[in-house]
């Protein structure tokens, strides 16, 4: 789907602010309220908006620890990473799993409400978990920049 200007236009101002009402996205884009929301349906049905969705501090939700576990996975086995994936989707504490070309196969996002609770985590969910041939952990330490901002 091409994206012209005033579809760059509204989704910045979406971006900016996601539970603007559509009046009011429209008055910020620059465009009528029918307009807005004849292009938001068509960037919708295109697939350029894949959908809206709460944003939730986790931390303020008493989460304090956030690990990224980078694994290289035992490949001998021809199902290693349908297995890994699978087995790792079932715990709950994962927010993020990503696949790598390189010597990482796979990045897991793990938090924990505290260290005691991420070593509970860590050695009776992360290390059961299937065909790992080696692991390698970052503890977050801050986070600089999280923008879902796009140079639009």
């Amino acid at each position: 789907m091409q994206v012209d200007d005033t579809d760059r236009r509204i989704l910045r101002q979406m971006l900016a602010d996601p539970g603007l009402a559509m009046a009011e996205l429209a008055e910020r884009a620059g465009v009528t309220a029918a307009t807005c929301w004849r292009r938001v349906e068509k960037m919708r049905e295109g697939g350029v908006i894949l959908g809206e969705q709460a944003v939730i501090d986790w931390r303020a939700l008493g989460w304090e620890v956030e690990v990224s576990l980078r694994f290289t996975l035992d490949k001998t086995h021809p199902r290693a990473f349908d297995e890994f994936i699978a087995a790792a989707r079932e715990v709950p504490e994962v927010l993020e799993i990503q696949t790598f070309l390189g010597q990482t196969d796979v990045r897991l996002n793990v938090i924990a409400r505290d260290m005691p609770h991420y070593q509970e985590i860590y050695r009776t969910r992360i290390l059961t978990l299937p065909h790992i041939a080696d692991t390698d952990a970052l503890m977050l330490i801050s986070t600089i920049k999280d923008s879902p901002e796009l140079p639009l």
